[in-house]
């Protein structure tokens, strides 16, 4: 029998609900974070214009700012968003693209952060380099190996009370005070462009269903992603026919599937 937070479970909610994610996401990531979306049971919305940006956060279920494509009219369409998104208790996630490769985007992902996101969902080099560390990042690749973040994601976690998912080979999800790593994917999935970007709209649309328990939701998400991963790579020869096999496998996956294959280990 399914647990209300295990993963299935919050799945099967999730697409039961079918929630409105108001996806502030970059320009390269647009299509297939809405294809995943809807692959997945959601309903993404890519609205990020500063002069409707605010009001259609507050009736989303979840908002999500990814950052990878900056400018300043989409700076303040994020701020409108993420400022009414905490006015009406909506859950939203930060992801830091690149934060730390101009003074720009340094100064944007601080004006977010102390807007205080449910989440935020990095690479290990952008989660090093967010908690003040030095990483090997370039651009918006990390150079740095998921298990050298996990103590970097704990301190980040614990300073803004935010949930902390590191992703790569292995995930780690941490609310500053427990931990989660979660295995599975395939090395073709970093060669698929914007699919990190994607599981950031993910992560909303569980947390959106699941607003008091961003933690099980964010590591429901991103096993749901590990365990599609995993399935599509099964018959995929490169990256083009992974990524078409990817939305497919997403939208077979059920919550007895995914409990049965998701490998979630506690720390």
């Amino acid at each position: 029998m399914q647990s209300d937070t295990s993963p299935g479970s919050m799945l099967e909610a999730m697409r039961a609900q079918k929630p409105l994610v108001q996806c502030i996401t970059n320009f390269v990531a647009m299509n297939i974070a809405a294809n995943v979306l809807l692959a997945a049971g959601a309903s993404p919305a890519m609205v990020h214009a500063e002069e409707e940006a605010g009001e259609f956060a507050a009736i989303s279920g979840a908002l999500t700012i990814n950052i990878g494509t900056l400018s300043n009219g989409w700076m303040r369409g994020m701020r409108a968003a993420a400022a009414s998104a905490v006015a009406t208790g909506r859950p939203w996630v930060l992801d830091p693209v690149a934060h730390y490769a101009t003074a720009f985007r340094r100064n944007a992902v601080q004006e977010l952060l102390a807007l205080r996101p449910t989440i935020i969902r990095g690479n290990a080099s952008e989660i090093i380099a967010l908690a003040g560390g030095a990483s090997q990042g370039q651009g918006v690749d990390s150079r740095d190996p998921v298990e050298q973040a996990e103590a970097s994601a704990g301190l980040l976690a614990s300073k803004h009370g935010a949930i902390v998912a590191v992703t790569g080979a292995v995930d780690f999800v941490t609310d500053g005070k427990r931990g989660c790593r979660i295995e599975g994917g395939s090395p073709w999935m970093p060669q698929v462009t914007a699919l990190g970007c994607s599981l950031t709209c993910l992560i909303g649309a569980f947390a959106a269903t699941h607003p008091n328990a961003p933690f099980d939701a964010t590591v429901a998400a991103l096993a749901t992603f590990a365990v599609a991963g995993k399935e599509a790579a099964r018959k995929a020869e490169g990256p083009g026919s992974f990524s078409w096999r990817f939305l497919d496998s997403l939208a077979a996956i059920d919550g007895r599937l995914l409990d049965q294959n998701a490998r979630i280990s506690q720390i």
